[in-house]
């Protein structure tokens, strides 16, 4: 349940790009405040990560993950009436509310509620809520809004988080009782929010995590991005283009498990993350080097090996997330603050490849950036292992 409510949320990433030019011709949106709608639920991770990390694990992760499915779910609804740029603005960042209160309590609410033996392989699945639903969007939306009008694509994709929220409240085992500080922990006296926050931005294993998922997001997200403007170049428009990039987007799935597999099986938190740097540089090569200009076919393939083997990144870091935290009471908190930085280089790096590509008159140098950050990646990967067994030694 806790699974296909994350892929329900990530439906609310997927919803949108599709539905650019419908909103387009029929609400008169512009480009600048079609971006700005695409990057409120980034912007909203940016700011507030950390925030909704500490009201996570303060009132408590089953809750916090319902109510944020049901404001989702409301949001959505409400969007579908609004027939102004401006309300659909609002309903998007309270969508991204509504997005963090869900997301930021899983891997703390998975650990909790799923045998101990398991907990690194689930946790691994659960990095793949994202590429999953926001693939998954691309792939039905555009189907979905030939047959209707935008309104009730909105309303299906707020259906189902209602149905998600419904299935988490009914199935999902109750959070302990809160002590009288509103405070809800599965060990331990409850900690203050003002301690929980400190002792996350003071710990190097929740820094470690943001920073190394900081620099995945900024390639991911500028890579994944501009590839409907790489086969536009190549000819493949429209429905293909769109399906080559949900496809690109989807792949990232297996990475997610297979990071979560070989964890479980011994393998080491700098290799799996490593694996997953170096497949990005040599996709991102593949994908945008003027070796391959003339080869879309080979492009295609830079850019699959760039998702599948990248998706070991998010999916070691979330396996992680409860070894770096500092202690139980503060996992959803180090979430909070993975996916602040998360949402950080997701903003971040399009507007670096953009400039980029502006200066040096194309995308053939895009690969450079991806290899800078998977420079830095690696190098904070095997600080991150070393940081892991040390806490597994004590």
């Amino acid at each position: 349940m806790v699974l296909a409510a994350g892929v329900a949320t990530a439906l609310h990433l997927g919803k949108l790009p599709p539905a650019v030019p419908v909103l387009q011709a029929e609400l008169g949106m512009t480009l600048v405040q079609a971006g700005f709608m695409l990057a409120l639920i980034q912007l909203a991770g940016m700011f507030l990560g950390l925030a909704f990390g500490i009201g996570a694990d303060g009132i408590g992760l089953k809750r916090s993950m319902v109510i944020g499915l049901a404001i989702l779910s409301v949001a959505g609804v409400a969007s579908g009436f609004s027939h102004h740029v401006g309300g659909l603005l609002v309903l998007r960042a309270v969508e991204g509310f509504g997005f963090l209160l869900a997301t930021v309590p899983a891997p703390g609410l998975l650990r909790r509620i799923v045998p101990p033996d398991q907990t690194t392989r689930v946790l691994g699945v659960w990095g793949a809520y994202v590429p999953f639903g926001t693939a998954l969007g691309m792939l039905v939306g555009p189907r979905v809004l030939a047959a209707f009008t935008w309104p009730i694509w909105w309303w299906l994709v707020a259906a189902g988080t209602a149905v998600m929220a419904a299935a988490v409240w009914v199935r999902v085992p109750a959070d302990p009782p809160r002590s009288a500080s509103g405070s809800s922990s599965v060990a331990g006296p409850a900690v203050p929010w003002r301690e929980r926050a400190s002792l996350t931005v003071r710990s190097p294993g929740p820094w470690l995590g943001a920073l190394t998922f900081g620099v995945y997001g900024a390639q991911w997200m500028a890579v994944i991005g501009f590839l409907p403007t790489l086969y536009a170049a190549s000819g493949w428009t429209g429905a293909l283009g769109a399906t080559l990039t949900a496809t690109v987007a989807a792949v990232n799935v297996v990475g997610n498990v297979s990071a979560g597999v070989l964890l479980h099986h011994g393998w080491r938190a700098e290799v799996v993350v490593g694996v997953g740097f170096a497949g990005q540089v040599i996709g991102a090569f593949l994908a945008f080097a003027t070796l391959t200009e003339s080869q879309p076919v080979v492009r295609f393939a830079g850019a699959l090996i760039f998702s599948t083997v990248g998706g070991l990144v998010p999916g070691g870091i979330f396996a992680l997330a409860p070894t770096l935290a500092p202690g139980e009471s503060t996992i959803s908190t180090t979430v909070g603050w993975i996916q602040q930085w998360s949402s950080a280089g997701q903003v971040a790096g399009p507007p670096v490849v953009a400039w980029i590509a502006t200066a040096l008159g194309g995308w053939q140098w895009t690969w450079a950036f991806s290899l800078a950050c998977c420079v830095a990646g690696a190098l904070l990967a095997a600080r991150m292992g070393a940081f892991v067994r040390a806490r597994l030694s004590r």
